[in-house]
């Protein structure tokens, strides 16, 4: 980065407004002016009309979102030091859980909201995973490597891209690239509230597996001894296992993929000498919907249902209809739930508010007739921390249902 110039920025007086609140992004349309052509990963210096510093962010010419903001108010040097600053207090924001010999899976850097915009990095065990989501990241990618290495000494750190990401980096950094050490195992097997579970993190989902849900796991866990469970969009399974663990006496696991219902069987046998041993074990690989509505048909009931689907907004057009399909799923599982029994169903859907997402499921209880008595609302977890007002994605409820 030493032989390239440092472009200088200036936007238009909304967008440095944003910057100056703290925004993590400056979109290609809110630039009023750059002083010369850049590369991704080159350095952009903000400027104001009166020529004053504002900020400093990452410069990406393959997005939308031009600038990513990693320092606002006074100046300052983006070098080594920088970086291993950034990572620290990101890892002093984790430290319970960095201390937690019985949660071994945790998200170290949660992009924008550790001001690192676009860097994802978690942690399973030994192995440290960087996924990037934007390319501006890949030149600085020795700078972070280095820090992580010496503040958390890993086995293994590899790089996973996302796929608008991977078109332009160019080789020999690829999904799956080794950063640092041997390669990780196919399957790499850490802790979460003491349980054990199986991830793959150079093929998998995201980074290996969903980590964000943790403290939701543990939360329907206290509510699962002697109980029927159903686990809808189940994945690899986090749901099932800590009901089983917590003693259920039937677990019921919906994906529409049989990797996925492979792995909650792997995850299961994983924990045996936690379950119980007249624990009965069902699987459905389907659509979500078909087989809710199979289980209606057939007259199925449960003691805890879970509905923990992924984002159905992935742009603003698409909310109404993401609260039609969680209004949809609300009416399914409550005809899945017994009289007196617990309805737990979450939104990952960022463009989704929270108010919005409680409120659909309360109506259709109301257009269903029967009466939630919310027990809890819940959003992220310590490590999945929230930095900006768009930071916030996870909303959930646990509700009792009566007839």
């Amino acid at each position: 980065m030493t032989d390239r110039r440092r472009l200088a920025v200036r936007l238009t007086a909304d967008a440095l407004r944003h910057v100056r609140a703290g925004h993590p992004w400056v979109y290609d349309g809110s630039i009023k002016s750059v002083s010369h052509e850049g590369e991704a990963g080159d350095l952009a210096v903000i400027f104001d009309d009166k020529r004053d510093f504002a900020a400093i962010g990452l410069w990406d010419p393959h997005s939308p979102i031009r600038i990513r903001i990693l320092h606002n108010g006074k100046p300052t040097q983006v070098n080594a030091e920088f970086w291993r600053t950034k990572l620290e207090l990101a890892l002093a924001h984790r430290r319970p859980l960095l201390d937690d010999r019985d949660t071994t899976g945790i998200r170290l850097v949660n992009g924008e909201n550790d001001q690192l915009p676009g860097l994802i990095v978690d942690q399973y065990a030994d192995v440290v995973v960087i996924k990037l989501y934007s390319s501006a990241w890949a030149t600085h990618l020795d700078a972070i490597t280095a820090a992580l290495r010496d503040l958390l000494h890993p086995t293994t750190i590899l790089l996973r891209l996302a796929r608008d990401t991977a078109r332009h980096i160019a080789t020999p950094l690829s999904d799956g690239h080794i950063l640092h050490g041997p390669p990780a195992p196919e399957l790499v097997w850490f802790k979460e509230n003491g349980l054990i579970f199986g991830c793959s993190p150079a093929t998998g989902q995201k980074t290996g597996t969903f980590l964000d849900q943790r403290d939701n796991r543990a939360l329907v866990a206290r509510h699962s001894k002697d109980a029927s469970v159903l686990d809808v969009f189940c994945c690899s399974g986090g749901f099932t296992v800590h009901a089983a663990a917590a003693g259920a006496q039937l677990v019921h696991s919906i994906d529409l993929s049989s990797h996925a219902i492979d792995e909650v069987a792997a995850n299961l046998d994983a924990n045996r000498a936690r379950l119980r041993g007249d624990l009965t074990a069902e699987a459905t690989v389907g659509d979500a919907f078909e087989a809710m509505e199979a289980l209606v048909r057939d007259r199925r009931r449960f003691d805890v249902v879970i509905i923990d689907p992924p984002s159905f907004a992935p742009r603003e057009s698409a909310v109404a209809m993401a609260l039609r399909a969680y209004q949809r799923l609300t009416a399914l599982g409550l005809q899945l739930v017994n009289d007196g029994g617990l309805l737990f169903q979450a939104s990952c859907s960022s463009r989704v508010a929270a108010d919005e997402f409680y409120a659909t499921v309360h109506l259709q209880a109301d257009l269903a007739g029967v009466t939630l008595t919310e027990v809890e609302r819940t959003g992220h977890t310590l490590d999945h921390r929230i930095g900006f007002v768009h930071g916030a994605y996870l909303k959930a409820i646990l509700a009792r249902v009566d007839r």
